[in-house]
């Protein structure tokens, strides 16, 4: 697969939409990039579906498309022509295609104003968004340890979630089942328990797959800075995965120490 239009495009849209994203696929082999984008182009469309309207049943239909894409994908059809879903057919295998569909489908909790039913909901969605993302892009690249990848994306995926809570709360969301200071630091503690275990066992993750984690590295310091003042994920002043992490993504890319 080369870099024809439609990856031009998939990489225009992660860079604009996921610079955190976008920078650790800079920092990849090329023939990873190749694959990279057009699945980090998904999870962009599918991420963005429930926001650009403030109709329930037109988000329903947006996600609803591309649950249709991954399904064509999963069945071994001719996909519909689009500049992301084009590229993303050519990357995913029919078991891959039904984990993003699920991915796709766990984002129906953006559209509405429900709380979280609890804890083991919240994971799940954590799981299913950023844990099943990473897995598909690893396991696309490479040789990997599910559970590895899984406990490094959630990781990822909370210091994600605490830096969108100011503009998730703006849209009148309820991100949190506990959005008190001790809540927040022990969602924060058990998220860098889990990316420490997951680092205890980097070997596990083959040379070739390891691109798909190189953009947990920033997580620990957004988590850290979290445990250490609670008050700065409501105000907004967690540390920015892309400014602060100049000089650590390059040291990951060469060493492969995600």
């Amino acid at each position: 697969m080369s870099f024809d239009a439609d990856l031009t495009a998939c990489a225009t849209l992660v860079e604009r939409a996921d610079p955190w994203r976008f920078r650790a696929v800079m920092a990849a082999p090329l023939a990873a990039r190749r694959q990279l984008f057009a699945l980090y182009a998904f999870n962009v469309e599918v991420a963005r579906a429930p926001w650009v309207t403030q109709e329930p049943m037109i988000a329903e239909m947006r996600l609803q498309w591309w649950r249709d894409v991954c399904e064509q994908i999963a069945k071994g059809e001719v996909v519909r022509r689009h500049e992301v879903a084009t590229p993303l057919a050519s990357v995913l295998t029919p078991p891959r295609a039904q984990l993003l569909d699920e991915l796709v489908a766990a984002r129906r909790w953006d559209i509405y104003k429900d709380a979280f039913e609890d804890a083991a909901h919240f994971a799940r969605y954590i799981d299913q968004t950023a844990g099943h993302l990473a897995w598909v892009a690893a396991s696309t690249l490479g040789q990997a340890d599910e559970h590895v990848v899984r406990d490094a994306a959630f990781a990822a995926g909370i210091a994600a979630w605490l830096r969108a809570i100011p503009e998730l709360e703006a849209r009148g969301r309820i991100p949190l089942l506990d959005g008190t200071n001790e809540g927040v630091v022990t969602l924060a503690k058990d998220a860098l328990a889990r990316l420490a275990k997951a680092r205890a066992r980097r070997s596990t993750i083959s040379r070739a797959a390891r691109p798909a984690l190189l953009h947990v590295g920033p997580a620990a310091a957004i988590l850290s800075a979290t445990v250490k003042d609670p008050g700065a994920v409501i105000e907004g002043r967690l540390p920015d995965p892309v400014d602060g992490d100049r000089f650590g993504l390059a040291f990951r890319a060469i060493t492969g120490r995600w």
